[in-house]
């Protein structure tokens, strides 16, 4: 008999779920390191007085075997879009189409928002998740280089 799954809104309660399928992402994606951020703080940037994040799971039979976290940022040239931070099926619960109905809520997220489209980045190696975007007809861009800094905050 097929498990029902349920796409919602995550909860703070969610939290912790969450960040284990972080941590599963980052081994996947060889950098298990380099999650830095403790559950206090990311509950808290996500369902504090000023959440900066949002997320979809997917859930069956009570257990959340996926995520898709975003956020909204600016961009100059097109106005307010959506960031996908990251969307993640737990490998045992693959192939059964949770990947789909998570994309598919946040492209619906993002018109009941009116945002100008969808940005993520995606591994050059994870050719499973170009797959997955390619169905979405996705624009791989070559020409950006990413950028970034640290900034020196311990506590997070």
């Amino acid at each position: 008999m097929p498990s029902e799954i349920i796409i919602r809104k995550a909860t703070a309660n969610d939290c912790p779920r969450i960040m284990e399928l972080v941590h599963e992402l980052a081994v996947y994606e060889r950098a298990p390191a380099e999650v830095t951020v403790t559950l206090d703080h990311f509950i808290e940037s996500g369902f504090g007085p000023n959440p900066v994040w949002w997320s979809f799971v997917a859930e069956e039979d009570g257990v959340i075997n996926g995520f898709a976290l975003y956020y909204i940022r600016f961009s100059t040239w097109k106005g307010q879009r959506m960031y996908l931070e990251d969307i993640l099926v737990t490998e045992n619960a693959r192939g059964r189409g949770l990947g789909k109905l998570l994309m598919d809520a946040l492209i619906a997220e993002a018109q009941e928002r009116n945002l100008s489209g969808i940005a993520w980045q995606v591994l050059e190696w994870n050719e499973p998740a170009l797959n997955f975007y390619r169905k979405y007809n996705a624009n791989f861009d070559p020409e950006w280089v990413n950028a970034s800094i640290k900034t020196p905050n311990p506590s997070r």
